[in-house]
């Protein structure tokens, strides 16, 4: 019996060892993502958005196995800087870069944290990776390169008979050097000229935009963050002067422009989701190719259009992807 009584505690020692020691196993840790956003604006935001989105549909529940640190520059540079250098800190699995600036900073910061760049134009020129083919790295991501032949001649398509087109960017943004290229090049083909204006923050966009009344047809902005960030500026002048307004994102329709043929930057973040899971599970960012979007949208804002003193062709609005009210 007390044999029996001996093996019994002995089994229920055992026992308690061992649920204590199942107990004290190390919970998996989350996966870190860092983000770093130049400025807030619908087109960035839409970015953020649809790579979280994707996250989430696909196992990387946030809140769950997965925690972000979002961090918006504010369009400024020495703040992006900053956020760098503390992103870097964290040394979290991989960080996301939504626009030029920051990914260009965030590249700088780091050659060992994986990072996947994001609604960047031109990422070689910009010095994100050697190639579109690959060869980043640590670095790989998506492109928002503008369709500038196909917006420009929806332009002429709705000012057939245009001579000027005015043309607002940030000279400190590569991104905007390489659209306002290829606008020259563009215009020249169809028959206008580009009309340059400048702001060096979004302070001066509004000033920038009344540059230009009485020298324009029309006003086109491209995928610049700085003055897409002070739309709104933009939108009041050329209402108050007759002066359509043309976008080279969709996102900035329902703020006033009048028209614009762009990719969707929604689907463009799930896309770099995409590839940030495929880099989670190990692949190398440095042999992945740059992406792009291939399908492009559409959007009118025939209101818009009239109190800018036009009316927007019947076929065109006939063939919108979306008719903004």
């Amino acid at each position: 019996m007390k044999k029996l009584l001996v093996i019994l505690l002995a089994a229920a020692v055992s026992a308690t060892l061992f649920v204590g020691l199942t107990g004290c196993a190390p919970e998996k840790k989350p996966v870190v993502i860092g983000i770093s956003q130049i400025v807030e604006h619908p087109a960035l935001d839409a970015v953020r958005k649809g790579f979280i989105d994707y996250l989430n549909e696909n196992g990387y529940k946030e809140g769950e196995n997965v925690k972000y640190d979002v961090n918006i520059a504010q369009g400024d540079m020495s703040t992006a800087k900053l956020i760098a250098d503390k992103l870097v800190g964290m040394n979290p699995n991989l960080i996301l870069t939504i626009a030029t600036p920051t990914s260009q900073v965030m590249v700088e910061a780091t050659t060992e944290i994986p990072i996947v760049f994001s609604a960047v134009t031109d990422p070689v020129g910009a010095g994100l990776v050697a190639s579109l083919e690959g060869g980043g790295k640590n670095v790989t991501g998506t492109t928002d390169l503008s369709p500038v032949d196909r917006q420009f001649e929806l332009i002429k398509e709705v000012i057939p008979e245009i001579k000027n087109l005015g043309f607002i960017y940030n000279a400190g943004e590569a991104n905007s050097l390489t659209s306002l290229k290829q606008a020259k090049e563009e215009a020249a083909k169809l028959g206008f000229e580009v009309v340059e204006a400048t702001a060096s923050n979004s302070g001066e966009v509004l000033s920038a935009a009344e540059s230009l009344v009485g020298k324009v047809d029309a006003i086109h902005i491209p995928t610049d963050n700085t003055v897409v960030s002070a739309f709104e500026s933009v939108t009041k002048v050329c209402k108050d002067n007759d002066i359509p307004l043309f976008a080279a994102d969709v996102d900035s329709v329902p703020r006033g422009a009048v028209a614009a043929i762009a990719i969707d930057y929604y689907r463009l973040g799930k896309q770099t989701g995409r590839m940030a899971i495929e880099i989670l599970e190990g692949k190398d960012p440095g042999t992945m190719p740059t992406e792009s979007l291939e399908d492009l949208l559409l959007y009118v804002n025939p209101g818009a259009a009239a109190e800018m003193g036009i009316e927007l062709p019947k076929a065109l609005v006939d063939r919108a992807d979306k008719i903004v009210e």
